[in-house]
This record gives C-alpha cells, sequence and structure tokens, in this order.
C-alpha cells in the first residue's frame, strides 16, 4: 500500500513499508497554469484516479480542481476540471482550501 501526498506544488508517491524511508515517486508537478499550493491533500476514487484543489494559479489564479490518472507504464496525467472564478465577481468561488468530494 502507498500513501499520496501533496508537497507545495508536487504530488508525491509515497511506498510504506521498509522502502518508506528512501523512495518516494513524483507524480506531477503543477506549473502554476493549472494551478498552485495545493493545501488541502489528495482524494481516491474507484477507479485509482487522484482528485485535489488548488488555491492559487489556474486560468484565472484564484485556484483549480484537478485530477491524476494512472497510466498503465507507471505515469500519470493531469487535467484540470475546473479554474475557479470564471464568472463574473468569482460565483462560482475562489481560492479553495478543502479538497474535493466525490
Amino acid at each position: 500500500m502507498s500513501g499520496i501526498l501533496a508537497v507545495l506544488a508536487t504530488a508525491l508517491l509515497l511506498p510504506t513499508g521498509a522502502a518508506a524511508a528512501s523512495t518516494f515517486k513524483v507524480l506531477h508537478e503543477l506549473t502554476g497554469k493549472d494551478g498552485a499550493n495545493p493545501d488541502a491533500g489528495l482524494i481516491f476514487d474507484a477507479a485509482g484516479n487522484l482528485y485535489g484543489t488548488t488555491s492559487a494559479g489556474g486560468a484565472f489564479g484564484k485556484g483549480t480542481v484537478f485530477k491524476l490518472t494512472p497510466n498503465s507504464n507507471g505515469s500519470w496525467t493531469e487535467s484540470v476540471l475546473h479554474s475557479f472564478c470564471v464568472l463574473t465577481n468569482c460565483a462560482d468561488g475562489f481560492n479553495p482550501l478543502a479538497r474535493p468530494h466525490l
């Protein structure tokens, strides 16, 4: 079993057990355009995808909801599901500080 940790702008896969002290795998590094400051942690769905939020960055600078999808070769693909503040006066919200709920 592995754990997931979001650190600043990087999602890391952290192994547990004996290997935990010495190895980790970077799943994705946020660039700002796809979000920044993933403050709230990540959540898995039943298919093994990871979801998270960022409190900054994205198309309008007010945060994103993103998805990380595992590929068969061990890599992960990131997609932005929503950039906050797309509506007038940020009616869709901005700077989320909680992880998404499925």
